[in-house]
C-alpha cells in the first residue's frame, strides 16, 4: 500500500508466454492510472491513455496484453486492486521509465516529487529499449 501522495509504479508488462492484461481499480484512495500501447504495428504505437480511478468514482481501467501499464498515487494510503489474465512471471516482465518525454504522459507529479522503487527509477526510454538488442520484446502475441 503506497502510503505517500506521489508513490509511483511502472511502466510494466509481461512479453510471450506470459502477456498479462490487468484490470485496474482503487478500493481506497485515489490514482492517476496509464496503459501505453505498445504492439509493434498498431496505429496507436506509443500513444497512452489515462484516467482517474478512485474509491469514490468506482472506475476501472482494462489495460491489453501489449500495453505497459502505471499509475501514481493521487491520496495517501491508497490501494490498488488488480485482476490479471496471467500470474506474475518476473522472467518475463519489461518496462520503460515512468516519465520518458517520448511517451508524453502529464503526470500529476514532477520528477523530484515521485516515489519510486529502485527498479522503476532505472528503466529505459522507449528510444534506448528500441536500440538494445531485446528490442523484439515488444513483439505480443494475442
Amino acid at each position: 500500500m503506497p502510503r505517500r501522495r506521489g508513490a509511483g509504479r511502472g511502466l510494466h508488462c509481461q512479453i510471450a508466454p506470459s502477456v498479462q492484461g490487468k484490470l485496474v481499480r482503487c478500493i481506497r484512495g485515489a490514482i492517476f492510472d496509464v496503459a501505453v500501447d505498445l504492439r509493434l504495428g498498431s496505429p496507436t504505437f506509443g500513444q497512452h491513455v489515462s484516467a482517474v480511478l478512485s474509491a469514490e468514482n468506482g472506475a476501472e481501467l482494462w489495460v491489453p496484453g501489449g500495453f505497459l501499464h502505471g499509475f501514481c498515487t493521487l491520496e495517501p494510503d491508497t490501494v490498488v486492486n488488480y485482476k490479471v489474465t496471467a500470474p506474475y512471471d518476473r522472467a518475463a516482465e519489461r518496462g520503460l521509465l515512468w516519465n520518458d518525454p517520448a511517451l508524453a504522459i502529464p503526470w500529476p507529479v514532477a520528477a523530484e516529487e515521485a516515489v519510486l522503487s529502485e527498479k522503476d527509477a532505472v528503466l529505459p526510454t522507449l528510444e534506448a529499449a528500441q536500440a538494445a538488442s531485446d528490442w523484439p520484446w515488444f513483439r505480443f502475441t494475442p
